[in-house]
């Protein structure tokens, strides 16, 4: 483990005029950019609509390919495979994610408005505006608040009470990677209420039609439908769309866990949101949040969310903007005295993969880790 992550790095507190000019920066560099917005991003996005078009088209064409002409099965097969994840990886992260927080709605453009944009995983977008949009989004590494916070599968942080359930985290954390777009899907139920009995069998079975049904169209789309174009050649397609999936599955838990469960990321009590200023949210998002430096291809991948301090900041601004924004964003910080977490995709994750392991045994929080208001 490096010195970093036994030692995480101490923000020097503010006073609240500090706090309150913090705040008032961030929200300058927010009103420059939406006042910038325009053809570019407009531009850029239809770009990636096109990417996810034209490489799902070019990843079941060579899977077909390698289906149906044996001597090239394994090399078409692969490539195909390959493609197909890079397919559903641009659309989740670069297009549904970005689309469904709103970032695109000033272009009046019906298919990439974030009230009805629906992604190709089998959770369904309502439900993510609700646990991602607003309750992650609002209420940011908040205990009891933001589900977000190990998914209510892994313990993360010393502050989540400790269980003996949590012993098998390290097994349940792989497949959980695997398994993703399952966890989205199923998030919103609140499985373990109804477990605990707080929930009705007819409740739970309201809540869960509309995933039903989302998911009845995913698993038709890509283990029936496109296997079946195959004939009797079904079974090495459906491989490959079971394969891409898994890709784009845990491609998206890797981003999505660098950028909010690194060392120095921090969990806080219920009391820190009341009487909540705008600079003191800002902190909040930022001291929650982990960026991961590599560059375009990074960003492009992970739908500009290795810049998870900007989006925490600015969630409904386009995500291609972040990279420039993040400049000025630390900046402020380093003016303000703020850590600014940032690292490689191997550095982050091994934080990641360290935590989990560790705190699948009892630990005891860290001392000063809460986020006084107007401190």
């Amino acid at each position: 483990m490096s010195k970093t992550a036994r030692k995480p790095f101490k923000s020097r507190p503010l006073s609240i005029a500090e706090m309150d000019a913090f705040g008032a920066e961030l929200d300058a560099l927010r009103a420059r950019t939406v006042a910038s917005l325009g053809a570019r991003d407009a531009r850029y996005i239809r770009n990636i609509v096109k990417a996810v078009r034209y490489t799902e088209v070019a990843g079941r064409g060579l899977l077909f390919l390698g289906a149906f002409v044996h001597s090239v099965l394994l090399p078409a097969w692969i490539a195909g495979v390959l493609l197909l994840a890079l397919s559903k990886i641009l659309e989740n992260m670069e297009l549904g994610h970005n689309v469904i927080h709103g970032q695109y709605d000033w272009m009046g453009d019906p298919q990439l408005n974030g009230k009805t944009y629906e992604w190709d995983i089998v959770g369904t977008a309502e439900a993510w505006r609700k646990t991602h949009n607003f309750r992650h989004h609002t209420y940011t590494n908040v205990r009891g608040l933001d589900d977000d916070i190990g998914y209510g599968l892994l313990r993360i942080f010393p502050e989540q009470k400790w269980q003996p359930f949590f012993l098998l985290q390290p097994i349940i954390a792989p497949v959980f990677a695997l398994l993703f777009e399952w966890g989205v899907a199923i998030q919103d139920l609140k499985l373990g209420r109804w477990v605990q009995g707080k929930m009705s069998g007819s409740q739970l079975w309201r809540k869960f039609r509309p995933v039903g049904r989302k998911i009845a169209r995913q698993a038709l789309k890509d283990y029936v439908v496109f296997p079946a174009l195959a004939g009797p050649f079904f079974l090495p397609v459906l491989l490959g769309n079971v394969v891409a999936n898994l890709i784009r599955n845990v491609w998206t838990y890797v981003i999505i866990f660098c950028g909010h469960f690194t060392a120095d990321a921090e969990t806080f009590p219920r009391e820190v949101i009341k009487n909540e200023s705008r600079g003191h949210w800002y902190l909040r998002q930022l001291r929650g949040s982990s960026n991961i430096s590599g560059g375009a291809v990074i960003d492009v991948l992970s739908g500009n969310l290795s810049h998870q301090i900007e989006h925490h900041f600015y969630p409904d601004i386009p995500a291609n903007r972040y990279a420039g924004m993040a400049v000025e964003v630390r900046e402020i910080c380093a003016r303000y005295g703020q850590h600014y977490n940032t690292g490689s995709l191997p550095k982050q994750f091994g934080q990641v993969t360290w935590r989990i392991l560790r705190h699948a045994f009892p630990s005891r929080p860290r001392r000063g880790a809460a986020l006084a208001a107007g401190a």
